[in-house]
């Protein structure tokens, strides 16, 4: 049997690839639940195209950006403006 080393982290490894992929999937999915969570609770109205777009959205600076706007806004579809 062989030993699997990894060189992990830093090394540009495949394992590091997928793992550090799998990590920003996850930080994107945790931030849209947010900013939807956030529209609900507020009792905004959410189309099934503004939850597709913030759902499919991987940038996470946006999906920062669409959280701290959540707040805010008067509708949802307003989270896709420029400010």
């Amino acid at each position: 049997m062989q030993d699997v080393v990894t060189h992990f982290p830093g090394h540009g490894t495949l394992f590091e690839e997928k793992y550090l992929e799998g990590r920003a999937e996850g930080e994107a999915r945790g931030e849209a639940k947010g900013i939807l969570r956030v529209l609900e609770v507020r009792g905004l109205p959410l189309s099934d195209d503004v939850r597709e777009r913030i759902t499919t959205c991987t940038d996470l600076d946006r999906l920062n950006d669409w959280l701290d706007r959540s707040g805010t806004v008067e509708r949802a579809e307003d989270l896709f403006t420029e400010s």
